[in-house]
């Protein structure tokens, strides 16, 4: 029951996107709230069609934890290389998003 309970609170309180808000266009990260709630829910295909960039930047974000507590030899340039691969999949997701959505 907790675990069905957490996505649904976490689903009625996400926060609001106030460039979406200001302008009436997605940012970059529109998607990435709904994407991570059905992620916790298991729809990986779902949560990859939100927000494609979610499973990388959690993968990146954990080689960072795992290079600041064990210094990883060069997990700097993994680092830069991940940041870049992560970047690049925001920008042309959300041209996607602009052009055909």
């Amino acid at each position: 029951m907790l675990i069905t309970s957490i996505p649904d609170w976490l689903e009625k309180h996400t926060l609001p996107c106030f460039y979406k808000k200001l302008t009436g266009f997605d940012c970059p990260g529109c998607g990435a709230q709904r994407a991570f709630i059905e992620l916790i829910r298991g729809n990986f295909h779902k949560s990859l069609m939100l927000y494609p960039a979610l499973l990388p930047i959690m993968l990146m974000v954990g080689f960072l934890v795992a290079h600041l507590i064990f210094n990883i030899k060069n997990g700097h340039n993994y680092l830069k290389i991940l940041f870049i691969f992560n970047v690049l999949i925001i920008t042309f997701s959300y041209i996607y998003k602009l052009i055909y959505l």
